[in-house]
């Protein structure tokens, strides 16, 4: 392979922000692009057409058609939206449908979701050996269990060996399993289906395949990096990861500054100082019918999860309401989840939203004092990002991600001039949870330092900036390619 630059990259990944989103995937798969643009990475990014807003692209530019592309036929579109530079594969018997981007109607997983997602693999690699005349990439990097067989078919094509691959890991508790019987339908050489290829427990795991095969493995923080190589947290790959231990960093997420500014939200009564944010909890208050009250405002917005550990909020929540404080939260996940916490809000300082509006959680990002995010596990998180950008001071579990980017009220850092930014907790046990939010309600009765703790949040780095030259130096740094 001759040495060059790295100037080209394809992002693989499922969903993107502002396009489609049901998570932090998308909000990163969408920033990313213009973040590294700064570095001198051109990034191109693959994408499902999903109809949900494929039909709302406009001049759209046909690349490639695709006679066969697991169980029908394709194109491969291109176009520029909202700054991004997409290829859109559009494949209507694979992404046409109603429902959710992996779920159908019934609430259950696409029984194709393998050859949904082994799809977008295949054309990253068909994109990879040359499929379009006028743009190569240097590198292909993939995103989730989603676009983890990229790196396996990049391996075993001939073509696209000058290629480079990463594989970066949002969440490792999604790993794409499938039926051993499907190795003809998801295009996989049988040879490769062994202990140290893709085989867990006798079934393909996809995310497995990304991790054997893929040059480079990142995840979305260093403690979360470390904290895969345990059996605690490596979801049954940890020896996997421990043989690649070599090739795999943690790189912070980070959160886009201006779609994320306390100064500049249109959904919300700008400021740039903590005490701007009063009238935005007294909208706030008024849309969730809550009374002014004493005590901390607190807000979660989530997906109603064990993993997001609002179980343990529910047990804990008491200590929260006797000292005078508020919930409102915006979710949905599990159904008894939503059921609780909707019987939880007969309490007068409770009140609850059980679905998604993005741009309600700007509203209640920037009304609430504190924003809750007691996860059992958390590879990166956001919301505490977009807490600390807004100046409400996160209250977080020590795990992943938010052990990075919280730095917590101890007596250390609260001395002399405080340096903290929030409240960290472990272990993660609704006890454990009580005394944080009791200490929360302690701070926020403690008004300048509270103020305090609230500048240093918005003062608190939390966009791309340091991690997109991370990143521009993994790949500057991969086999072949010349800094």
């Amino acid at each position: 392979m001759e040495c060059r630059a790295v100037t080209r990259v394809l992002s693989v990944t499922s969903e993107c922000a502002p396009l489609v989103k049901t998570g932090g995937l998308a909000d990163v798969a969408g920033a990313l692009p213009g973040a590294l643009a700064q570095h001198g990475v051109k990034m191109r990014t693959l994408l499902p057409g999903y109809p949900g807003f494929i039909w709302k692209l406009r001049d759209t530019r046909l690349r490639a058609e695709l006679p066969e592309c697991f169980g029908g036929p394709a194109r491969l579109l291109e176009v520029r939206h909202a700054g991004l530079d997409l290829l859109i594969l559009d494949a209507p018997h694979l992404y046409d449908r109603e429902g959710g981007l992996y779920l159908g109607p019934d609430g259950r997983d696409w029984p194709d979701n393998p050859e949904r997602f082994a799809a977008l693999s295949w054309v990253a690699c068909e994109i990879a050996n040359g499929l379009l005349a006028d743009w190569q990439p240097d590198i292909v990097h993939c995103h989730d269990w989603q676009g983890a067989l990229a790196p396996c078919y990049i391996a075993r094509s001939p073509a696209a060996q000058q290629v480079r691959t990463v594989l970066t890991i949002h969440n490792i508790a999604f790993q794409g399993l499938v039926p051993a019987t499907r190795l003809s339908a998801l295009r996989l050489d049988s040879a490769d289906f062994t202990q140290h290829g893709f085989e867990y427990w006798g079934k393909i795991s996809a995310l497995k395949a990304g991790l054997i095969f893929a040059d480079r493995i990142t995840t979305v923080s260093p403690t979360y990096a470390e904290e895969l190589l345990t059996p605690e947290f490596g979801m049954g790959l940890e020896g996997v990861l421990m043989e690649r231990r070599a090739d795999l960093s943690g790189i912070l997420n980070g959160i886009d500054l201006d779609v994320w500014s306390p100064e500049k939200d249109p959904h919300i009564i700008p400021y740039h100082a903590p005490v701007g944010k009063l009238p935005n909890k007294a909208v706030l208050q008024a849309e969730f019918r809550l009374p002014e009250s004493e005590g901390p405002l607190c807000v979660v917005v989530s997906r109603l999860t064990e993993q997001k550990g609002l179980d343990l909020l529910l047990e804990a929540l008491p200590v929260l309401l006797e000292r005078g404080g508020q919930l409102a939260l915006l979710g949905t996940g599990d159904p008894e989840l939503e059921a609780a916490f909707t019987r939880a809000a007969e309490h007068p300082n409770v009140a609850v939203r059980i679905g998604y509006d993005e741009w309600l959680a700007h509203r209640m990002i920037a009304g609430a004092d504190a924003i809750l995010v007691p996860s059992r596990f958390e590879p990166c998180g956001l919301t505490q990002l977009y807490g600390l950008r807004y100046g409400t001071l996160p209250l977080v579990a020590l795990t992943g991600g938010l052990a990075d980017t919280v730095i917590p009220a101890t007596p250390a850092t609260l001395a002399g001039t405080p340096v903290a930014t929030g409240l960290q907790f472990h272990p993660v046990t609704d006890s454990a949870l009580s005394n944080a939010l009791a200490r929360l309600c302690a701070l926020r009765a403690q008004p300048d330092l509270w103020r305090r703790m609230q500048r240093n949040a918005m003062a608190h780095p939390v966009g791309w900036d340091h991690s997109a030259a991370a990143y521009a130096a993994l790949y500057k740094n991969l086999p072949g390619i010349t800094p």
